[in-house]
């Protein structure tokens, strides 16, 4: 049994309850449950113990947020206590840890080796080891018979592989637990269900999963679907008088990916069968795996049971890229593109930096605007400067493009910050309100054709060197700051919506 406990006078509860809002509001509410949400306070021989749910979530906390935790701990503790970090199998012992590893999720593509640590909760049926073989397409339930081109015919994508995906801090844990489920690992949350925004990486991260399954598991049967396949091959089994076939075919499968369920809410009969298949699935120990653009708790037109089903098992969120990861994107993209046409993957990085910041909202679009670029000038892509990128683009940004004045910017940053516009234009120099300042003079240079000297003038009558210090200042500060990448990301995400 573990020797620690929740402590009894609440001053460590009431520290970091404290500390979690903060955190909640400054990593964002999908970042914050996937690593922190399950992590709990803990005393053990009179030390405080923040006790992560999962070695994997103990290595990303101290990566990405323990020296801020630690900050605001030492703010809120009256007491000056120091706070240590691990892992629930660290804190509670070996013998606790041996039962959970039985069934962990971990992010590595094998199975867990002898005392390497995995995530641990559920306890599904345990499923064999992987298998070494060669890729084996997946069949269709609309043809029961398996044969490799049936893959593309249910909609995988080759170029949608694991190999491709770029993650980083918006999208790694749901990649460590696509990577285990693709590996066969015993240990599994059932089922899994990966949200965000469209156009971040979701169908890619299924793909991904699917081919990998089929490669590391030749006697599995995977079956990929969308939620509106799966809806129109019902509805073709019900006119058909073939619903048993439909339905032998999918509960056969040892592993089931539809993608964006959200498609089947309002659905009565569709969400019906899917219901039962999900319940058939995991009873008997396979494999479920799904995607939606929102969490399960706001699909609030998709019926309760079924809801409460895909939130039973293990739900990632996976939120908007960062200005890094869409580098990444851009930069694995570009090798793509120039191993196929035969150049060079170079691209001056004012032109890269420029698609990473106007192309905040989807993917899709960021990855369509290097294709444009290339298409133009082929091997040319390295010599094309700034200026000769943006008249590429500018016909495709002008049908989409909001024009957003300087004004909207200094407004939207003073909400975001908690201040009035008039500070933002003020001669107040305290760090409160010069750094929000300066994120706005970086804001309007990006997304505005206002030269420097007028946006100086609009910011109280500034000299245009400020602005340019101003803008400086900002691309070094948030290289190292995530936190401030991901204000400048939602500012301008709320801009242009």
């Amino acid at each position: 049994m573990a020797n620690g406990s929740v402590s009894k006078d609440g001053v460590s509860g009431e520290v970091w309850t404290k500390t979690c809002q903060i955190l909640r509001r400054e990593l964002g509410e999908a970042t914050f449950g996937s690593w922190l949400g399950q992590a709990s306070l803990r005393e053990q021989d009179g030390d405080v113990c923040l006790v992560a749910a999962t070695g994997v979530a103990r290595d990303w906390i101290r990566r990405h947020a323990w020296r801020r935790i630690g900050e605001l701990w030492a703010q809120n503790d009256p007491m000056g206590r120091s706070l240590a970090l691990k892992s629930k199998m660290e804190f509670e012992g070996r013998g606790a840890a041996a039962q959970a590893a039985a069934a962990s999720v971990a992010t590595t593509s094998t199975p867990a080796a002898a005392g390497q640590e995995a995530p641990s909760t559920a306890r599904p049926a345990p499923i064999p080891g992987p298998a070494s073989a060669p890729r084996r397409a997946a069949p269709d339930p609309a043809d029961l018979r398996p044969a490799p081109s049936l893959a593309r015919q249910q909609g995988l994508q080759d170029r949608f592989s694991f190999d491709t995906f770029v993650p980083g801090p918006s999208n790694e844990f749901a990649f460590a637990v696509a990577r285990r489920v693709a590996s066969w690992a015993d240990g599994h949350f059932n089922p899994v269900l990966f949200h965000g925004p469209y156009g971040f990486g979701k169908t890619h991260l299924l793909n991904a999963l699917a081919w990998e399954a089929m490669q590391t598991g030749e006697a599995r049967r995977v079956v990929y679907l969308t939620a509106e396949r799966f809806t129109s091959t019902f509805v073709r089994a019900i006119q058909d008088r073939q619903t048993a076939a439909f339905k032998a075919e999918l509960r056969n499968a040892d592993l089931l990916l539809i993608d964006d369920v959200h498609f089947v809410a309002g659905k009565q009969n569709t969400q019906e069968e899917l219901f039962h298949t999900l319940i058939a699935l995991i009873e008997d120990g396979r494999r479920v795996v799904l995607t939606a653009d929102r969490s399960p708790s706001e699909l609030s037109e998709m019926e309760p049971r079924l809801r409460s089903h895909l939130q039973s098992g293990l739900v990632c969120g996976i939120e908007p890229a960062d200005r890094a990861l869409r580098l990444g994107i851009l930069e694995r993209k570009l090798a793509i593109l120039a191993q196929a046409g035969g150049f060079l993957p170079s691209a001056q990085g004012d032109v890269l930096q420029f698609l990473a910041d106007r192309f905040t909202d989807s993917v899709r679009e960021l990855e369509g605007a290097l294709n444009t670029l290339v298409a133009r000038v082929g091997g040319d892509i390295a010599r094309l400067g700034l200026d000769e990128a943006q008249a590429i683009l500018r016909p495709h940004l002008a049908c989409s493009e909001k024009r957003v004045t300087v004004d909207q910017i200094q407004k939207a940053v003073a909400e975001h910050y908690g201040l009035k516009q008039a500070d933002i234009i003020s001669e107040r120099r305290a760090r409160v309100v010069a750094r929000p300042r300066q994120a706005a003079m970086w804001i309007a240079k990006q997304i505005t054709t206002r030269s420097l000297p007028d946006i100086g003038r609009r910011f109280g009558g500034r000299d245009h060197t400020t602005v340019l210090h101003a803008v400086r200042r900002i691309e070094a500060l948030k290289q190292d700051d995530p936190v401030l990448a991901r204000d400048l990301d939602a500012i301008i995400r709320k801009l242009r919506s």
